[in-house]
């Protein structure tokens, strides 16, 4: 993680946004009941309440505890109920029984978060020229960013229980700019790249993630990249050409998981005649699921909830690839891209693996993203569901890659 140390002025900047990304978490959560928030619809999901536990589990035990002189901890069994994966910090709450916990209430939640936050405020309030800002800074910039992918895991997780419900009610009824796809994209265009040595990975300055460092050089051949994803007019055709029935289109892996699974079309897309429909009033057309209810497909919006398996199908079936993790960045500033960030993540070719020289962060942050460097893929630029500010051209997704509840998508590039 690359931080500029803040001199004592620093302190009411990093309340301010401290204050604002925790305000945040819970505007999102807002349109929710309490039984929608403590809702788990699968294992690789949480329910929202346990994010806004878990996000303040963090705080208090990797910031106050060790930082803030005299803190006393809510409830000593919270650090059992909302650790998630942090093996030097003790045993944990099976991640597939996260639903179980009815409680604490959500109102215990609520007042667990203002302990929290009022303590974190005193420890900045109270920052002087002896604070360690070296050691309390790097921590709190580490926490809001990891907040920051938790409230984009409450829209992902929500959306994917609320598909659960035969009734299939919108999150949000009405849009806001922020979660709002596109509703215009242009013909794809073909970008040539002309290949060569690149630097990859986050430059010096401002916040990182360990899995973004550190900065190197890419052999990249040319090739050329779409200037935008693919649309959901587009994946349509792929389906209707039978994409879901050749198994010549597919990876062996992933032709195993279509016909397990049963897909037949991205999971949050409703064909003709699919019963719930009736609900909607909906007209004739294939419709799509998202985080304000059941409309009616968009042809020219980004095609989004696909797995690895599919986006590498469709570009198969397409006659072209996906791009590498570092065919995406060194494009991402190229003259006539478009889409990078803000509607879709988008699939790469590159496993996610660590840069050459990568160390992991020190401390209990050691676990943060190292250990999971096995069987995922690496997703690139950011989705309607990403808090604003939070993305950037080196940012390094990941998921297995038969993942298919997040906003992801794909974007084309083939050999030159």
């Amino acid at each position: 993680m690359n931080l500029i140390q803040p001199a004592r002025p620093a302190a009411d900047e990093l309340r301010d946004r401290f204050q604002s990304v925790r305000a945040l978490s819970l505007a999102l959560a807002a349109p929710l009941s309490a039984e929608d928030q403590c809702i788990q619809s699968m294992p690789d999901a949480s329910p929202t309440k346990w994010h806004l536990a878990h996000t303040t589990w963090f705080f208090e035990t990797v910031l106050l505890q060790p930082h803030a002189t005299g803190y006393r901890v809510f409830d000593a069994a919270f650090a059992y109920l909302f650790n998630s994966y942090y093996e030097a910090l003790g045993p944990r709450h099976p991640r597939p029984q996260r639903g179980l916990l009815t409680r604490p209430s959500l109102e215990q939640v609520q007042a667990y978060r203002r302990h929290v936050d009022e303590a974190v405020d005193a420890l900045l309030a109270g920052a002087g020229e002896d604070t360690d800002w070296e050691a309390i800074a790097p921590i709190i910039e580490l926490g809001l960013n990891h907040e920051q992918q938790h409230q984009e895991l409450i829209l992902t997780d929500i959306l994917h229980a609320l598909s659960c419900n035969p009734l299939l009610p919108a999150y949000r009824a009405a849009p806001t700019p922020a979660l709002r796809l596109a509703s215009v994209a242009p013909a794809m265009r073909w970008l040539s790249r002309p290949g060569g040595v690149v630097e990859v990975g986050h430059a010096v300055g401002g916040f990182s993630f360990d899995n973004e460092t550190p900065r190197h050089a890419a052999l990249l051949q040319p090739h050329a990249i779409a200037d935008r994803p693919v649309n959901c007019g587009e994946y349509a055709q792929f389906i209707a050409d039978g994409g879901y029935q050749r198994p010549e289109l597919w990876l062996s892996d992933g032709w195993a998981a279509v016909q397990a699974q049963g897909w037949r079309h991205p999971p949050y897309w409703l064909a003709p005649d699919d019963p719930r429909l009736v609900h909607h009033g909906a007209t004739a057309g294939w419709h799509v699921f998202g985080l304000h209810g059941v409309r009616p497909l968009e042809p020219e919006a980004p095609v989004s909830q696909l797995s690895f398996y599919e986006a590498a199908a469709y570009a198969e079936w397409a006659g072209a690839r996906l791009p590498t993790e570092f065919e995406w960045e060194a494009a991402h500033d190229a003259p006539g891209i478009s889409q990078m960030s803000g509607q879709v993540w988008q699939w790469t070719r590159s496993s996610y693996d660590p840069y050459p020289g990568f160390r992991p962060l020190s401390g209990v942050a050691a676990e943060y993203n190292g250990k999971f460097m096995v069987g995922q893929l690496v997703l690139r630029g950011g989705s309607v569901a990403t808090p604003a500010g939070h993305a950037r051209p080196s940012y390094r997704n990941f998921f297995p890659p038969a993942a298919r509840w997040q906003f992801s998508g794909l974007r084309l590039a083939k050999d030159l």
